[in-house]
């Protein structure tokens, strides 16, 4: 069955739309990926309320108002994984804080650093819409 997954495009501030925050995975699939941090969306729970959630699981960041960026299809039948992503994009407030459990390293990349990373999901055509959009606004 098809699940829903939210995914975040954090930025340190709104001055600074061109930073975003990634995570390194520390469980499969993708196993040692860089990735934008989300998850899974769970029963009764709103997109928006997860991507909060998510974010706040993995990075210790408060997701300040998150916007709709774009859904995306994930599917990955090498990894038994077929997913809609429902991905945000907002301001990350707070004290990073590594999440061991969740992933096992967290950095800021400049949006064009991180377009040439090997990503898991479809996290680089998420960052790819992200930044187009940037650029056009």
């Amino acid at each position: 069955m098809t699940k829903a997954t939210v995914a975040a495009i954090i930025t340190p501030d709104d001055d600074k739309p061109d930073i975003i925050l990634l995570t390194k995975r520390s469980v499969p699939p993708f196993l040692g990926q860089w990735c934008l941090p989300g998850g899974h969306i769970d029963d009764y729970e709103t997109a928006e309320e997860a991507v909060v959630r998510e974010v706040r699981e993995e990075t210790g960041l408060i997701f300040a108002s998150p916007v709709f960026l774009h859904y995306f299809d994930e599917v990955f039948p090498e990894h038994h994984f077929h997913a809609v992503a429902l991905a945000f994009t907002g301001k990350g407030v707070g004290q990073i804080k590594l999440m061991p459990d969740e992933v096992e390293e967290i950095a800021w990349f400049p949006l064009d650093e991180a377009l040439t990373l090997p990503l898991a999901f479809n996290h680089l055509q998420i960052i790819r819409t992200y930044y187009l959009k940037a650029r056009c606004s």
